[in-house]
């Protein structure tokens, strides 16, 4: 079993490495769409969710791919697009609450936590020497390339940011363990296509009080389009197919890849510089995400049969 583990697990860091990668571009494309259109950061990410999920939808229906036949599939495809309501709706309410830098820190940070406390308790994982050295290397890595919170953010609005983004934090780690597990009938694309439909239905009511529309034109609609198939739709797949290869730890730790290619493009496009703890910081996640990536074969599959 551990040959056939380590090759395919092998296989699952390819996706995962390619959808950190991919997540990276979101932030900017978010950003430049934000700028373009006027849209809320809350519209943004409704959005996202609807243009990536109906992509993958029309796809799905070009091909003639036949649709999820038994309820358990159908139950995975309802929690993806609960789950991927909240995380987007506690993010960006914590973003409003207290600032970008906490949002991302607490959120991204806390998930790989979450992620291996969740497999502790279910006997999935051991959490090990090896597994706690690297989360806390990646979460030290994370903190100096995001930056602390400003003066500026008062007590009430940094606890309520916090709490929002934990919750994010939590709803993350929920679908990356959750997602683990194979559902028999169902693959990655339909998971991702009609989850995120689903979930972007439920952020509706919720954008359309921030307003949802924007002046057409085609540097918009282009913006729109790449926000929702490259770091929604392409990216979200590749997640949801690497995860049952690699596992639920090593994908929570592989996904910390997103803030690391965002600085870095925010640095060539927005001409963002990065300050010397910055680089530290991104020096001491690369480090992490090598570990995590290295990691002894059998060590993600302690207790797992699948």
């Amino acid at each position: 079993m551990s040959i056939s583990l380590s090759t395919t697990g092998r296989s699952g860091l390819v996706y995962l490495v390619g959808a950190g990668m991919l997540w990276g571009t979101g932030g900017l494309l978010g950003t430049l769409l934000g700028r373009a259109t006027g849209l809320s950061p809350i519209a943004v990410a409704t959005c996202r969710l609807a243009v990536g999920g109906l992509l993958l939808v029309a796809l799905l229906a070009a091909t003639r791919r036949p649709w999820p036949r038994n309820l358990l599939a159908w139950r995975r495809i309802g929690a993806v697009a609960v789950l991927a309501a909240t995380f987007q709706a506690c993010y960006f309410g914590a973003v409003a609450a207290s600032s970008v830098s906490v949002a991302t820190l607490i959120t991204i940070g806390a998930s790989p936590v979450v992620v291996a406390v969740l497999e502790q308790l279910t006997g999935r994982r051991v959490v090990d020497r090896r597994r706690a050295a690297t989360i806390g290397l990646a979460l030290s890595g994370l903190a100096l390339l995001v930056g602390v919170p400003s003066d500026e953010v008062g007590s009430a609005g940094l606890l309520a940011g916090a709490a929002l983004a934990v919750v994010a934090a939590a709803a993350f780690a929920t679908v990356t363990v959750i997602s683990a597990r194979p559902v028999p009938g169902l693959d990655p694309m339909t998971t991702t296509g009609l989850g995120f439909t689903g979930g972007a239905a439920l952020l509706a009511p919720l954008a359309i009080t921030t307003g949802i529309t924007f002046a057409p034109n085609i540097g918009s609609f282009a913006l729109l389009a790449a926000l929702g198939l490259v770091p929604t739709a392409i990216a979200y797949t590749l997640y949801f197919r690497g995860l049952p290869d690699a596992g639920p730890g090593t994908a929570a730790i592989l996904a910390l890849l997103e803030p690391l290619t965002g600085a870095i493009l925010a640095a060539i496009v927005l001409g963002e510089r990065l300050t010397p703890l910055g680089m530290l910081g991104a020096a001491l996640l690369t480090v992490a995400l090598i570990l995590a990536s290295s990691r002894p074969s059998t060590g993600e599959t302690t207790g797992r049969m699948d």
